[in-house]
């Protein structure tokens, strides 16, 4: 294993070329230029392709032809690239096409600005195109995080020939932290689904478009069932405190880690608080929500939005406890004690909900 001191942006794409990938295709975006700039410097070195491209919506086009021919192919960009990604990481899900995308998230809507957001889980969590498909979804809350999950995420969109995200807030993509990198490289498996454009591949055919009715409902069905065994398969998350806790604190991203931080706090206070953090927010870890439930007499969700992933929490909880909400925007954090203040009831603030 190898440590560097780096940025959660550039863990990503070190991460992605210990993954075997060898095709990058992007456009540079504040706050994820550093994967671009990154990529554009290493690829070539192993032999790999870097493309920028002219745009957002051509960079997701090229990842859906590379990913055809059988690459390990990703690309990032930030909320407003992301929107126009929206199109072809559609057409990537339909084709049952794998790849990774990394989405840095910023302040929205529009151009917002370049401060910290949570704002993008609907776009990504929900599936921002159009049809009936889901992204798998992966949120790092360390730089050593942004690796591993990075790799990971290769892994299974293999596997589940489907879009994989990862999705972290500007802060995990900017701070620098200690990253331990394994020393082997994974080798991309051949596909036997590719076009690689030798004699046994080339009668395999890439589309999404199923003309006939019930040969697109199928298709559906078939998607439907394989996002069924991904619900079991995959999802993922983390605990702190959580054995007696009366309050859970359920948060990801850099939230998470401030989250932990307030438990201590709270706990210091007298107050027995945990921490659920997921790391697959597609699919959601229900069960982590459902273990908590008989312990605990009520959850808090602190979003870096005005309250997206609470509406997964809420769902799962069913009404049994209540669940409330703080949320920050426009690129501001909270602090442990500022959410110590709304978990005590002692901060009147129209963002508690």
């Amino acid at each position: 294993m190898a440590c560097e001191l780096i940025k959660g942006n550039e863990a990503i794409v070190k991460g992605a070329i210990l993954a075997g990938c060898r095709s990058y295709y992007g456009y540079p975006i504040t706050p994820a230029s550093e994967i671009a700039e990154a990529a554009a410097k290493f690829f070539p070195l192993v032999g790999g392709t870097f493309v920028q491209a002219e745009s957002e919506t051509a960079a997701i086009n090229m990842v859906y032809g590379a990913a055809s021919a059988g690459d390990r192919a990703m690309t990032g960009s930030s909320g407003p690239g992301l929107s126009l990604m929206q199109e072809g990481l559609s057409y990537l899900a339909g084709s049952e096409l794998p790849c990774v995308v990394a989405d840095i998230m910023r302040g929205g809507p529009g151009l917002g600005n370049i401060g910290p957001e949570q704002s993008d889980y609907n776009q990504m969590v929900k599936g921002g195109g159009h049809g009936n498909y889901h992204n798998i979804v992966y949120a790092p809350a360390f730089a050593q995080e942004m690796c591993d999950l990075t790799m990971k995420a290769f892994e299974v969109a293999d596997r589940y020939r489907n879009p994989a995200i990862i999705l972290a807030d500007g802060f995990i993509g900017q701070m620098m932290e200690p990253v331990e990198f394994p020393s082997q490289a994974r080798v991309a498996p051949r596909k036997d689904w590719a076009v690689y454009g030798d004699e046994p591949s080339r009668r395999n055919l890439i589309s999404s478009i199923f003309l006939a009715h019930e040969v697109l409902e199928q298709h559906n069905r078939n998607l439907m069932a394989k996002y069924e065994r991904a619900a079991e398969e995959l999802p993922e998350w983390k605990t702190y405190r959580m054995d007696d806790a009366e309050v859970a604190l359920v948060g990801y991203g850099i939230v998470g880690r401030v989250l932990r931080s307030t438990v201590d706090l709270a706990r210091k206070n007298g107050l027995k608080a945990g921490l659920i953090r997921p790391v697959t927010l597609w699919p959601f870890p229900k069960r982590a929500i459902e273990d908590a439930i008989a312990g605990v007499v009520r959850f808090l969700v602190v979003e870096l939005s005005d309250g997206q992933m609470v509406e997964d929490v809420r769902l799962t909880v069913a009404a049994r406890r209540p669940v409330g909400f703080y949320g920050r925007q426009g690129g501001m954090v909270p602090t442990p004690a500022e959410i110590f203040d709304v978990l005590t009831g002692t901060r009147e603030d129209d963002r508690v909900s």
